[in-house]
């Protein structure tokens, strides 16, 4: 699971005032972008029916997206003008837009109130010039209210409702378990920032394997310093588990990595006798854009059976040089998660408010910071491509292996226990892409592959 879905409970927006030397008309009134949170808050949220289980084709009874997914929403409307405004610097039309959305907009609302808040408070950084001090302010907040019990009882309830990322650990444990059988010393390299949940369920798998349980080295790679006050809790629980499981088993724990593709083998402590296996759920897109192709060359120099990659279906990367259409495939993205969320959670909620807020980091992150050299710290690239993009670059240096029946009777198994809209869809041949996607109501949403060199 991407770990910008962990938020404090008591985390509030964080608001900036235009610099001086802003362009704002004051033909206007002003914005007060403190009030969002006490405007329309007797609205309440949609509730939406729920259809019968998924199967493993598109579904027939998911129905058509809202006006919200669809773009015909009010609060998309409003968002893409002022987007538009902003990138052809339009001061009047920007104030305007801006004040007329804060009227608008509240966090506890329908929908389109929900995208017109979070969304709005991207637009005002990128408008005023302050979202690296508006990111670096949300993720100062949330790693100092981090805990493991808060981010346990999230993810546990997410997984609960939603398949959104359980799909990919269970696609990718058939396919490590698939490329690592019958060897005796498991070397697994999860970079992954998942809190480790997707490990229980392939330890089991070992307990019960027919020959010889193996010996199972963890090596989780930390690329997000919120999980590192964690990981420490994680790691004793881990421990305590593979025990009862009657696994032998080690777990290390690296972090303070500048750059993925500074890893290596003496770093990860890589054995000769070892098979290895690379996991990634949610990582790549955190590394810089220029930077991924050296890092896939890294992970073929430690000669893996299987590397494992999982990501949303979204490309924020071949347009983050034109903010407008960047802006509308943020916006498709995060209204479909957010119309997910609402069908998948009660309208009360306080996890699907936590999981919401958390939102507003990310697409603060996505559309205003400038992502160059001298301004992007640590944690601010977070550039996603879609499956065919990723296939593109894993291509130079791995082959893709398909997911065998078996695993994929075990998706489809997984996604009969979650309310209806949810369907699994494979590339036809001759398609770009390789893998698996989990779609919700016929939209792509997550991309799940396994690859060998």
């Amino acid at each position: 699971m991407d770990i910008t879905l962990f938020s404090p409970k008591q985390q509030t927006q964080i608001h900036f005032f235009p610099n001086s030397h802003h362009p704002i008309s004051h033909d206007q009134p002003p914005i007060d972008m403190q009030n969002n949170s006490n405007i329309n808050n007797n609205h309440k949220s949609n509730n939406h029916p729920h259809s019968s289980h998924t199967t493993s084709s598109r579904s027939s009874d998911s129905g058509e997206p809202s006006g919200s997914a669809s773009g015909n929403g009010w609060a998309s409307k409003l968002l893409k003008e002022c987007a538009k405004a902003i990138s052809e610097k339009d001061s009047t039309k920007i104030h305007q837009l801006l004040w007329m959305l804060n009227e608008l907009a509240s966090p506890y609302g329908d929908c389109d109130q929900k995208l017109a808040s979070y969304f709005l408070q991207a637009l005002f950084c990128k408008a005023t010039e302050s979202g690296h001090r508006c990111f670096k302010t949300l993720a100062s907040v949330a790693e100092k209210s981090h805990s493991f019990d808060s981010a346990r009882k999230l993810i546990l309830k997410f997984q609960e409702v939603s398949p959104w990322t359980t799909f990919g650990h269970v696609a990718s444990n058939g396919a490590i378990l698939e490329a690592l059988e019958g060897e005796t010393r498991l070397h697994i390299i999860d970079i992954s920032n998942t809190l480790c949940t997707q490990w229980p369920t392939l330890l089991e798998a070992l307990a019960t394997r027919n020959d010889e349980t193996p010996h199972l080295k963890l090596t989780v790679v930390v690329t997000a310093s919120i999980v590192r006050s964690v990981m420490k809790e994680i790691g004793q629980r881990m421990e305590k588990f593979a025990r009862l499981m009657g696994v032998p088993f080690e777990i290390n724990v690296i972090s303070g990595l500048s750059n993925l593709s500074e890893l290596s083998r003496e770093g990860l402590s890589v054995q000769e006798d070892e098979a290895i296996a690379i996991n990634c759920i949610g990582a790549l897109k955190l590394v810089e854009v220029e930077e991924r192709n050296d890092v896939i060359q890294m992970f073929h120099s430690l000669n893996p059976k299987v590397v494992t990659i999982v990501e949303e279906e979204a490309d924020f990367t071949s347009s983050r040089y034109d903010f407008v259409k960047c802006f509308e495939e943020c916006l498709r993205y995060y209204t479909l998660y957010f119309e997910m969320l609402e069908d998948s959670f009660a309208p009360t909620s306080n996890e699907r408010l936590m999981l919401e807020r958390e939102c507003s980091r990310s697409i603060v992150r996505v559309l205003a910071c400038d992502h160059n050299e001298e301004n992007c710290g640590e944690g601010e690239c977070e550039r996603r491509e879609r499956g065919n993009q990723w296939c593109e670059r894993l291509r130079e240096a791995f082959s893709p292996v398909g997911f065998s029946d078996d695993v994929i009777d075990d998706v489809k198994a997984l996604l009969k226990r979650y309310r209806g809209g949810w369907s699994l869809v494979q590339p036809s041949q001759g398609d770009e892409s390789v893998g698996l996607y989990l779609t919700w109501k016929e939209e792509p949403v997550v991309w799940a592959s396994a690859w060998k060199p």
